[in-house]
Order: C-alpha cells, then structure tokens, then sequence
C-alpha cells in the first residue's frame, strides 16, 4: 500500500494563495538517493518566482531546494550514507513537504552541535557566502570589502566570516533596525545606499575598496563600480533589485583596471569535494559558536503561502524556515 505525506502543491501559477497542502504519495529513493523526513524547509526568493511562473517549471509544483532532515532509506548504491543519519541540502527538490527525496551527492552531513533549523537555515546562503570570499575572490586579513544588503541572508553571514577572516568591512542597509543587525554581525562601518560610493571613498583616504559583493544588481551596481579600487573587483551575485542592464567592457579601463564577475552557486558545488569543504566549514563555525545564523520566523508547513507573502513584501530579515 502507497503511503502519503503532506506536502505543499501549487496547481498552476499564481500569487501565495495557490500553495495548498495536500496528500502526496511518499517516493522511494531510487540509485543513488535519500529519502529524508524533514525537520526544516528553508525559504528562498527563488521559490516566489517559480510560484508565480516568472521561472518554468512543470505544474502541479511543490516548491523548495534547502532542508534539513533524517535519512528514512536509501536508494542502491549510496555507501556514503546510512539510515538515521542527518544530512542538509540546497539542491533538493520539492522540499516544502514532510519528506523529500535528495540525489546523494548533494547530501551534506550535519554534524552534532548543529541543530536541525541552523543545518536548514545555512546551505543555500552559507555555501554562497563561503565561494564568494573563498574563491570568486579570496579575501585576505586587512583587506577592505563593501557587502551590500549587510542584514539579509547572504549579507549577515558574509559579515561574520569576513570578520572572522580579518577583513574591514562596511555594508550598506535600508533601515536603523538592519543597521543594528549588521552591526551585531560585526560591520565596522553601516552605510546608507545612497551616496554609497562618495561614503566609500571618504573611509578610504580615496583609494576604494578591494570587492564589493554586490546581490541587489540594478539599483547598486553603479555605486559599487564607483567603489572600487584600481584593481578591485566587482563581485555580483543576485539581482535582488532587477537586472544590470547591458554594459561596457571599455569602462573596466577606465576606471582602473576593474574586474566585475557574475558567479552562481551551482558552478562553486561541482563535486562532493567541494560541497563537503564549504558545508564542512560552515557547520564547524555554527558548532563552535563563531558563525551565528539568524532565524527570521518560523512557520508550520501549512502556512507557506503566508511565508511568501511576507517575504515579497520585505517584512523579514534572516532566515525563514517552514518546519513539518
């Protein structure tokens, strides 16, 4: 007999309220897979662009990349891992459901010391945060870095293991209650965005900073060239704000031998190697208490539609999570 889950589904595109709960049949791995119960779904920007067909994807739809659970069973072939064990992701598939399947490969084992939110809470922006500063551009103690949107996701987290690398950092925020959060993080200069390059400049003696990470886009990235030293590079990595129009390349020369890059996470996860060191990493700082990771809300599985909704809508700050 077929067991069931509850998962969320939506039946075609549309705002939040098309993500329902239903009874979904509960798969078996097949080679190379898990199935986990999830203990938490992590809640990312993404989701609200499938929901709403801005990205394709095949209806009925059950959105979700990033959870956290226990492995329930095993698919052939999988050596690595074994029923009862913890394990994170953020590159499942439809993980706002009570279970999930995950291709193994992708599975990151969550060590003791790490609870089942923080583990759902940190793959998808934790592992960008560590390819920005570990390999896009790898930053060195005493360099100095501007990170835009410094109390989002990506930007608290970025603070921290930059400080923690030994880097100065200043950051850009909207609001006296994020300028707070970042500064909590450890930001040693909150900005305003606008005027952001001549602020910059001035906490330089002129030079510039060595990188911005730049996830805004649009509405940033003007500033964040302006803020460059020679040599500096340009990190965007989102478009939280709308698309970087066309460009021209003769202005890298112009304003000092500049690199700009548009990186994505998935071309910094090739292999197991690489996922084990940036979640191995990450998780060893949650542990030993240097990394916090801010959980925005929690919310039952059920009421997805009302985690979107806040979301679209700038209410949150930090993670949100939806918990089975």
């Amino acid at each position: 007999m077929t067991q069931h889950h509850l998962a969320i589904v939506a039946d075609a595109p549309g705002g939040p309220e098309v993500l329902q709960t239903a009874q979904v049949p509960t798969p078996e791995p097949g080679p190379g897979q898990l199935l986990i119960k999830v203990a938490a779904a992590g809640v990312n920007f993404i989701e609200t662009y499938e929901r709403t067909g801005i990205y394709n994807v095949p209806f009925p739809f059950t959105p979700g990349a990033e959870a956290s659970g226990t492995i329930t069973a095993v698919g052939e072939g999988v050596v690595d891992f074994a029923v009862g064990q913890r394990v994170a992701t953020a590159e499942g598939r439809a993980t706002y459901a009570e279970y999930a399947l995950l291709d193994a490969h992708t599975a990151l084992p969550v060590p003791d010391g790490v609870s089942d939110e923080a583990a759902a809470a940190l793959p998808l922006q934790g592992m960008t945060a560590h390819y920005l500063i570990n390999s896009t551009y790898r930053v060195a103690p005493g360099q100095t870095v501007l990170t835009h949107a410094g109390a989002g996701g990506v930007g608290l987290l970025l603070i921290q293991l930059l400080k923690e690398r030994g880097a100065r950092v200043l950051t850009t925020v909207s609001s006296p209650e994020k300028a707070a959060l970042a500064r909590a993080a450890g930001a040693d200069e909150v900005l305003s965005y606008d005027g952001v390059a001549e602020a910059v400049r001035e906490l330089t003696d002129g030079t510039g900073v060595d990188v911005v990470y730049d996830g805004v886009g649009k509405d940033t990235f003007e500033g964040s060239l302006a803020s460059l030293r020679t040599r500096g590079m340009l990190v965007l990595f989102g478009g939280a704000s709308g698309q970087v129009p066309p460009f021209d390349l003769q202005r890298l020369n112009a304003g000092g031998s500049l690199f700009v890059t548009r990186p994505k996470l998935r071309d910094y996860l090739l292999n197991a190697t690489e996922r084990r060191w940036r979640s191995g990493e990450l998780f060893a700082a949650v542990a030993a208490g240097t990394l916090d990771v801010r959980i925005g809300a929690r919310y039952p599985l059920a009421e997805a539609a009302t985690a979107h909704a806040d979301l679209q809508a700038r209410k949150t700050t930090g993670k949100l999570l939806l918990i089975p």
